[in-house]
C-alpha cells in the first residue's frame, strides 16, 4: 500500500536537490511511496519524455511488432512494409479493445473483439457486418498515430507531438560512446517482469555500482573495484558512470577487429542511464538493459534484453561465452531483485529515514535533480 507523506512529495523532493551534491541525502521516501508523486511523474515525465521499447534489431521483418502500456495509454510499434517502423494506438476505433499483446508478427493487426482489421500502417481495411450503418465509413478510421523515433539502434516512442527529437537531447552521448558502434549491437534475448519495488529504486540501483561488493558478492562483486569506478556530473538527458572490467571477462573486452577503441577504452563499461528509464550496461564486446515503467508506486514493469557487438558475429566461440553471460545476468536479477525489493520495503516504514549519499552516488542525485526539473517544468506550462 502507498504511504502519503503528511508533506507535498514534490516540495520534499524540491528541499532535497537545494543542497549541493557533496551535502545531499537520498530522495525522501514520499518520492516512492506516494500516489500523489506518481501522478505527477506519469504526467510531467512519462506522457512527455522518450520512451524505449527495446531494440530495433528485433523488429526487423514486415509486421513485426512491440506493444506498451505508456502512461495509461496503449501503444504498438510495427514495422510497416515499406519498411518504416510506426507506432499506434493499440485500441480498436469500434468498442475499444486492446489489439495485439507483447511482442510478434502480424500480417494485419485484427481485433480480437469483433475482427476490425486494419492494415501495418494503421488504416481500417475491412470490418464485419457494417454495411447497415448508414454512418460508417471505413475510409475514415485509421488508427492514431504516436511519436517513434530510433536512436542507435534504440526504439523510442512519446505521446508529445511537441518533444523535441531523441537524438537532439543526446548528441553528448554520441561523441562520448562513438567508438562502441552502439547501433551495431544485435538483440539475442528479450524478457518482461514484474518486481516489487519502486521504478526509481531499480533506475537509482543500476545507476550506481557502489552496492556491487556486496550485493552482488555472489556473482560481479569482484570483477570491478570500486577504486575504478568514475561517476562524474550528469548532463540533462542521461547521466552515467565508468568502470573497467577484468580481463577474464573475455566477451566484454573489445574484440581485435575493434580498431575505433584504444587503449583502456577497450576495457570500459559505460553504465548509461538515458532519463527518464532506459538502463544500459555497455561493454565494447556486449550489452544489456532494462527499461522501466512504474505500476503504481510498489511495482515496476521491466523490459530486459540484450545482445552482442556485431564485431563478434563472426568468432566461433561467442555462443558458448554469450550463453555464459546470460546465465550470470540471470543470477545477477535475482540478487537485484532481492536487493531491490528490500529497500522499498524499508521505504515503507514509518521510521525510514534517507541517508547521505557516497561520491559513488553521484548519479542517483543527478537523477533526482532531473526529476524535479521535469516535474516543475511541467507544472509551469500547465499552470498549476
Amino acid at each position: 500500500m502507498a504511504k502519503d507523506s503528511q508533506l507535498d512529495p514534490v516540495e520534499e523532493l524540491r528541499q532535497s536537490v537545494s543542497v549541493p551534491f557533496e551535502n545531499a541525502r537520498a530522495m525522501p521516501t514520499s518520492v516512492y511511496t506516494s500516489d500523489a508523486f506518481l501522478a505527477e511523474e506519469l504526467t510531467h515525465i512519462f506522457r512527455k519524455d522518450w520512451y524505449c521499447l527495446g531494440r530495433a534489431s528485433a523488429l526487423g521483418n514486415a509486421g513485426d511488432y512491440a506493444t506498451c502500456e505508456l502512461a495509461g495509454q496503449q501503444i504498438v510499434v510495427i514495422r510497416d512494409r515499406d519498411g518504416d517502423l510506426k507506432a499506434l494506438s493499440n485500441v480498436c476505433l469500434h468498442r475499444m479493445s486492446t489489439l495485439l499483446e507483447g511482442r510478434g508478427n502480424a500480417k494485419l493487426i485484427v481485433c480480437p473483439y469483433h475482427a476490425w482489421t486494419y492494415n501495418l500502417d494503421g488504416k481500417l481495411r475491412g470490418a464485419p457486418a457494417m454495411s447497415l450503418n448508414e454512418g460508417f465509413c471505413k475510409d475514415a478510421y485509421a488508427l492514431p498515430k504516436v511519436r517513434c523515433e530510433e536512436w542507435n539502434g534504440w526504439v523510442f516512442v512519446n505521446l508529445d507531438p511537441n518533444a523535441a527529437p531523441v537524438a537532439d537531447a543526446l548528441s553528448d552521448l554520441d561523441a562520448m560512446i562513438a567508438g562502441y558502434n552502439m547501433e551495431a549491437y544485435t538483440e539475442a534475448f528479450y524478457e518482461e517482469h514484474v518486481w516489487d519495488t519502486n521504478w526509481k529504486v531499480l533506475a537509482e540501483n543500476f545507476m550506481e555500482s557502489y552496492h556491487l561488493p556486496v550485493c552482488h558478492a555472489g556473482t560481479i562483486g569482484g570483477l570491478s573495484k570500486l577504486e575504478d569506478m568514475i561517476c562524474p556530473p550528469g548532463l540533462p538527458a542521461f547521466n552515467y558512470h565508468t568502470i573497467l572490467k577484468d580481463e577474464s571477462l573475455t566477451i566484454a573486452m573489445a574484440h581485435p577487429s575493434n580498431d575505433r577503441l584504444k587503449g583502456e577504452e577497450r576495457r570500459t563499461t559505460y553504465l548509461l542511464a538515458i532519463y527518464p528509464s532506459l538502463l544500459i550496461t555497455l561493454t565494447p564486446g556486449y550489452f544489456w538493459y532494462l527499461s522501466l515503467h512504474p505500476k503504481g508506486p510498489g511495482q515496476v514493469h521491466i523490459r530486459f534484453g540484450g545482445g552482442m557487438s556485431d564485431d563478434f558475429k563472426d568468432d566461433p566461440s561467442v555462443h558458448d561465452h554469450f550463453a555464459a553471460l546470460k546465465a550470470l545476468l540471470d543470477d545477477v536479477n535475482i540478487e537485484d531483485r532481492g536487493c531491490t525489493e528490500k529497500v522499498y520495503r524499508g521505504l515503507c516504514s514509518d521510521l525510514a529515514r534517507p541517508g547521505h549519499l557516497s561520491h559513488l552516488e553521484r548519479p542517483n542525485y543527478d537523477f533526482a535533480t532531473y526529476l524535479m526539473s521535469r516535474i516543475e517544468t511541467g507544472r509551469a506550462s500547465s499552470g498549476d
